[in-house]
């Protein structure tokens, strides 16, 4: 053979993987992408259910057209070790299915579901179910239908975004996770807010638009976060997309733009002021719970990018001391 050729052996991580070779030949100045052909062309799989590690020292060899086997610190006579990762579901198309939750539950809940599911009586029985006049809780409230608008409105974008902008450096996920992730968007800001910002009891924390002057204010305040924190959020998405050629999405550059310079992840902070403005037209705990849960997740993400920009890009990157708010975290 080739003196520059590589022989890899290969083995199976976790269960077993039919059909998969024993040895991979390769030449040194092939790309790792090759090496992924090469196995889920022999194992007879998809590509991106293949996760390959150096069984040296587990470092992750990525499917990458850029990284050479040599720079991927695969030698002759190496050993890679390979994970079937399971059944994958396209990265965008998960995102589609978790935004669309909320946008059929709240409308379901404010225009259909309504007169079932909040029966004015004060006693249970069967016709306190059904939506007769007598029995009919009161219409939810201007500013309960204006917060039911702005959660639409958020997530019409972030499926826009999704469809238009965004650029992902995984193709595919496991298809299980898209219940676990879906749970968060379907659950928490699909059926929780709706029913809880939704119902008559809430109407004593959200009155009507013309309630007061004080509340106005609070709400147009409310509204001006909102409308910022949208604006902001999708500039830096821009930014993020433009940052990845389309033709090889993988390819990583350092984040540059409004907002980089004060934390790691811009878009998570102008996500949480976009929120801010929601709760207070609505001033519902159930907003402020959805707001708590994703910002402590948020927080996690951003951590992880922050140490992955850290080591990827250490003479490059400026290092952030805050990762989503200034002076707080």
């Amino acid at each position: 053979m080739a003196l520059d050729s590589v022989t890899l052996q290969v083995k199976p991580r976790g269960k077993p993987i039919k059909r998969l070779p024993k040895e991979a030949y390769l030449s040194s100045s092939s790309t790792t992408e090759e090496l992924y052909k090469k196995l889920s062309g022999a194992a007879g799989c998809s590509i991106y259910r293949l996760r390959v590690t150096n069984a040296s020292d587990g470092s992750f060899i990525p499917n990458s057209k850029d990284t050479t086997i040599e720079a991927a610190g695969c030698k002759d006579g190496g050993v890679v070790n390979v994970k079937d990762l399971g059944p994958q579901i396209d990265w965008r198309t998960v995102f589609v299915i978790e935004y669309a939750g909320p946008l059929i539950i709240h409308p379901l809940i404010f225009y259909i579901a309504y007169p079932y599911i909040y029966p004015h009586t004060s006693s249970f029985s069967i016709s306190s179910l059904l939506p007769s006049s007598s029995h009919r809780p009161p219409p939810p409230s201007s500013l309960q239908h204006l917060s039911m608008v702005l959660v639409l409105l958020h997530f019409v974008k972030r499926e826009l975004e999704t469809l238009f902008v965004h650029k992902f450096s995984s193709a595919t996920m496991p298809v299980f996770n898209i219940f676990k992730n879906s749970g968060h968007y379907w659950g928490l800001s699909g059926l929780v807010l709706a029913y809880f910002t939704c119902a008559p009891f809430a109407r004593i924390s959200t009155p009507n638009l013309e309630a007061s002057p004080v509340n106005n204010v609070f709400t147009y305040f409310g509204l001006l976060l909102f409308v910022l924190g949208e604006l902001l959020n999708f500039n830096t998405h821009l930014s993020l997309s433009s940052l990845r050629p389309r033709d090889n999405p993988t390819k990583r550059a350092v984040p540059k733009g409004l907002g980089f310079d004060w934390v790691t992840c811009p878009n998570y902070l102008f996500e949480v002021l976009a929120w801010v403005g929601i709760w207070m037209v609505n001033r519902n705990w159930s907003t402020g719970l959805f707001l708590l849960v994703a910002i402590v997740q948020m927080f996690f993400w951003a951590k992880k990018k922050e140490r992955r920009l850290r080591k990827e890009f250490p003479g490059e990157y400026k290092k952030k001391r805050y990762t989503i708010v200034p002076g707080l975290f």
